[in-house]
């Protein structure tokens, strides 16, 4: 087993994120490629800067139009399931979730099911006929709640859970869903489901060369698979024993981590400095992050405002192989104005000139990526 340095393996992380060193403009291909490099992006409906996996794709791939990643989901080239939480993923991993598909997913839908029996053909019938629709197409009311949802919403995401419906895009950040024949490519659709050792091999393998560096929790972490490290560990010793990946000890003594076997353990030193998505995949892991990144990561959008430390949306500021900062943002939409309410250090990162140039082209990238005109401090 060799060993590496905390250096190596914090470098072998960032550097397999991909994340672009300067402005740049992406192409719907390149788009489509940094899913399929990063095995799945997530998706949040907070908007406070801008949508989470825009954030993300343009840290990587540069600006690209609005409206990209839907046209990429109607066209079958991603789509759109659980995996991490809601996320795109490449195309060709259907096959993958069709068996969690079979088993519901991770519906949070009710007894819909029971309750409205005859809702589901009505829905699927309805949508034969008029084309990809969303649950503002249907009749209901929403009573008790933000959980409560209306009857054709919850058969809506429980007919997506199961497979029957997928998504076809979106209209603003509602989903429109389609049959699946009409969107994904018929030879998936065909595919044979995975046994479920092939399905862990594969998805372990994604994992570990998306993130570059992972422990088997942080494989766990990355899919939320159910049974935790027992379930994966004999499909990673197999695969360490086959020759696919590899083990490190590292210096730090903590758990061994995960590479693709033969990495190269001398990479140079990450050169981009970029403003993270809170949900950025880098980040998924926490304890991950707190023993290689030395960085505590913290989401508060959750939190009341008094028991915030940084603020309501938070963006890490990594420049080259440290996250030196974090920026508390705000989308000024009216005014086309990317708003830093404010900037706090790391502990241990001193103010300097060239700090500022850094965060100053991290705030001008990020406000192309939002389609805003200035950036005020």
């Amino acid at each position: 087993m060799r060993t590496a340095s905390l250096t190596a393996i914090r470098r072998i992380t960032i550097s397999a994120q991909g994340y672009a060193a300067r402005s740049r403009t992406g192409t719907p291909r390149e788009v489509e490629e940094t899913i399929r490099r990063l095995s799945c992006v997530q998706l949040d409906s907070i908007s406070a800067v801008e949508r989470s996996h825009r954030i993300a794709l343009t840290s990587r791939v540069g600006t690209y139009r609005p409206g990209t990643v839907g046209r990429l989901l109607a066209q079958g080239h991603v789509f759109e399931y659980w995996a991490h939480e809601a996320c795109l993923l490449p195309i060709e991993d259907w096959p993958l979730f069709a068996a969690q598909m079979h088993q519901g997913g991770r519906g949070w839908y009710g007894a819909v099911g029971e309750t409205h029996p005859h809702l589901a053909e009505e829905i699927v019938a309805e949508i034969r006929e008029r084309g990809p629709l969303g649950s503002r197409h249907f009749d209901g009311t929403s009573e008790g709640g933000m959980w409560s949802w209306k009857p054709a919403k919850a058969m809506l995401d429980r007919l997506w859970n199961h497979g029957d419906l997928v998504i076809a895009g979106r209209q603003g950040f509602q989903r429109l869903y389609d049959l699946p024949e009409r969107v994904i490519p018929k030879p998936l659709l065909d595919a044979p489901v995975p046994d479920e050792t092939e399905r862990l091999r594969t998805l372990t393998v994604k994992a570990v060369a998306a993130r570059g560096a992972l422990t088997e929790a942080g494989v766990v972490e990355h899919w939320r698979l159910r049974g935790g490290i027992a379930r994966i560990r004999p499909i990673v010793d197999s695969l360490v024993v086959d020759g696919v990946l590899e083990r490190l000890r590292v210096e730090d003594d903590g758990s061994p981590v995960l590479v693709t076997a033969g990495a190269d353990l001398d990479r140079a030193s990450p050169s981009a400095s970029v403003l993270l998505s809170p949900f950025d995949n880098l980040l998924w892991d926490r304890p991950f992050a707190r023993r290689v990144l030395d960085f505590d990561h913290l989401i508060e959008v959750y939190k009341k405002q008094h028991e915030r430390q940084y603020g309501y949306y938070v963006l890490p500021f990594l420049r080259g192989d440290r996250i030196v900062g974090r920026a508390d943002l705000k989308s000024e939409r009216t005014e086309g104005a990317l708003v830093l309410k404010a900037f706090h250090r790391e502990r241990g990162v001193r103010a300097s000139a060239a700090l500022d140039d850094a965060l100053d082209r991290a705030l001008d990238r990020l406000r192309r990526a939002c389609g805003l005109e200035s950036v005020r401090r």
